[in-house]
């Protein structure tokens, strides 16, 4: 994964296409955002602060529907994001979707608050179908949202999982043997 993502961030961009299929590649797109159907995806910051990812429908000049993750605000700004959407030419880094896991709760369509991107979902919201790949913005010139910065650095805690586990183990033997004892 590592080698992967080090070829896409070292790659040139391509023109986007449809099909493409291939994650952490470097794309680029024209066309125009549509910023009436934006999607707030619940997300935490590099220093673990919360607040949203702003996910926004992109048209290509193709009539491609394309998500672009613009970057990341805080949570009280969710309802005034800065509209720097000039540009119609853009470059980013294509991303697969993330997938629900057992803990994610639903998505509130309503208050438009995400917690992962399910594509009948975001169909339903916007009436519009989309890849299963997601566009990450790359624009060192914009503050809000700040464009989220893809890395070669991937969290490695399996050390710190171990020791946790262990020691939870541990601890119930311990228990255990006391409370046998006590009988």
């Amino acid at each position: 994964m590592i080698s992967q993502i080090n070829r896409g961030l070292q790659s040139s961009p391509i023109n986007y296409y449809k099909n493409i299929n291939k994650n952490y590649q470097r794309v680029q797109l024209t066309g125009n955002f549509n910023p009436s159907f934006q999607i707030f995806l619940y997300s935490l910051n590099e220093k673990g602060k919360p607040g949203f990812d702003v996910i926004t429908p992109f048209e290509t000049n193709n009539k491609e529907n394309v998500l672009v993750n613009r970057g990341w605000i805080a949570k009280n700004l969710k309802n005034k994001v800065p509209s720097n959407l000039t540009s119609s030419s853009i470059t980013g880094m294509l991303r697969s979707a993330n997938r629900k896991n057992l803990f994610t709760p639903e998505n509130d369509l309503q208050e438009n608050i995400w917690f992962y991107l399910n594509l009948k979902d975001v169909e339903k919201f916007t009436g519009k179908k989309f890849s299963k790949y997601i566009v990450y913005l790359e624009d060192k010139n914009i503050d809000v949202p700040k464009p989220k910065k893809i890395t070669i650095d991937i969290p490695n805690n399996h050390l710190k999982y171990a020791i946790t586990w262990y020691a939870i183990s541990i601890s119930i033997i311990f228990y255990y043997l006391y409370f046998r004892k006590k009988k």
